[in-house]
């Protein structure tokens, strides 16, 4: 590891929007256990900006300039839409990365990357911080006693916190899907431990659920603390074409059933994050609040009930995003770990496949109640002595519920810009 002192992994992190200059950037400095080497965005302002000691810091624009010569480890920041190709070259290239979530936005996507990190020799590491907060490291501990596991409810629910409201984060096309792609991805990524999952082995055998977009399009609604501007204007009819809310039903495949919700917006007055695990010697519930919004609950809850008594848990209390430090503590390790190549393809297989068919139920129960509207239509209209002009056919979409899509392609570059399916040209985001 020349350019840095033995032991220490040189960093290098790709795209700085708010995730870098916000999360990683700063504990990469802070952490002894590592040495940021270099930064990569294609914006030389951005580049400028986040620069914090340019003595051994490279400044690059392209992606492929990266090489294991300048580092370790990627740690890659972008927009969702960038994510896989972005990984994907670099795993060809034979530099390991570190991918933020969601890892990528469908399972063709998940195969380009076990692809890549077979082909180049390299290794992919993925996962949400929020398995290592010290409340859900101790809700851990307390499941072990719960005996047999029989459900599990995760709820992420935000008052206000559509992020990006109107930019990058509400645009299909680019984030791949709403609150569930953000904050579902999350929640899974946390129920598989407390399950005993230790290598991504656990599958979910049934998936379903439904999508709604009440709050999507809402100026008040949105998350004013991450203090981001949009990075491009849209038109008022194409801002927003997300789910702000997700619910989920899943069982995996020892017969453990499993409640999903993640939403962005709701009528509640705070952001709140709810555990609940039921085993069949008691139940351990997790009340706390996921991120960063500042609209949290005053004090993260742990609990066990058991034969009707509610026994409080404690554990260490802890700074908002200490969870970030202590996924970087694991990070060497993973690292040197050859068990640890292959481990993040198995669990992003396993995670967008239940995201997917989330979003294809979704759809369905759209379709059937776009069809049912249009019969009620067509059998109320009172026909009269003249023949009536037919009917005008149904939305694609009604209001309460946003498009979804099982597959989301990638827009095609052209020229420097992101062509939609619509024909319209869109600079495309290069800032998560």
């Amino acid at each position: 590891m020349s350019g840095a002192p033995h032991g220490v992994v040189r960093v290098a992190v790709v795209g700085l929007g708010w995730a870098a200059k916000s999360i990683w950037l700063p504990r990469l400095r802070e952490h002894p256990g590592f040495a940021v080497s270099a930064l990569v965005d294609p914006d030389r302002a951005a580049l400028a900006a986040a620069v914090h000691d340019r003595t051994g810091t490279l400044l690059l624009t392209d992606v492929d300039e990266l090489t294991p010569d300048v580092a370790d480890l990627a740690v890659v920041a972008v927009p969702n839409h960038l994510h896989a190709a972005i990984a994907c070259r670099l795993l060809v290239n034979g530099v390991p990365v570190f991918l933020e979530k969601p890892v990528c936005l469908n399972s063709e996507e998940a195969e380009q990357l076990a692809a890549a990190e077979t082909g180049g020799g390299s290794l992919l590491l993925a996962g949400s911080a929020a398995r290592y907060r010290a409340d859900v490291l101790a809700l851990r501990e307390l499941v072990a006693n719960l005996g047999h596991i029989r459900h599990v409810d995760l709820s992420w629910v935000r008052a206000r916190g559509i992020p990006d409201a109107g930019g990058w984060f509400t645009q299909r096309q680019y984030a791949g899907g709403g609150a569930l792609v953000d904050l579902g991805w999350h929640l899974l990524d946390t129920v598989t431990p407390l399950l005993g999952d230790v290598r991504g082995d656990i599958t979910f055998d049934q998936a379903l659920g439904t999508v709604s977009d009440d709050f999507v399009r809402s100026s008040v609604a949105r998350a004013s603390w991450r203090e981001e501007q949009s990075l491009h204007a849209y038109d008022d009819d194409s801002a927003g074409d997300v789910e702000d809310t997700a619910r989920g039903f899943l069982v995996t495949d020892t017969g453990v059933s499993v409640g999903l919700r993640a939403s962005w917006a709701s009528h509640e007055p705070r952001d709140v994050t709810v555990i609940r695990v039921d085993g069949s010697e008691g139940t351990a519930t997790l009340r706390c609040t996921f991120g960063f919004s500042p609209n949290r609950v005053e004090s993260a809850e742990l609990t066990l009930t058991k034969d009707g008594v509610v026994t409080q848990v404690p554990f260490p209390v802890e700074p908002i995003g200490a969870e970030y430090m202590r996924q970087l503590d694991e990070l060497p390790a993973l690292l040197a770990a050859p068990e640890s190549r292959g481990r993040a393809v198995r669990e992003t297989r396993r995670t967008i496949a239940v995201i997917e068919r989330i979003y294809e139920t979704a759809r369905a129960a759209r379709a059937t109640r776009t069809a049912r509207a249009a019969a009620g239509r067509r059998a109320t209209a009172a026909p009269g002595p003249l023949a009536s002009a037919p009917a005008a056919p149904a939305a694609a979409a009604t209001s309460d519920e946003p498009a979804v899509a099982v597959r989301i392609a990638s827009p095609v570059r052209v020229d420097g810009a992101d062509v939609s399916t619509n024909g319209r040209a869109i600079p495309a985001p290069t800032h998560r």
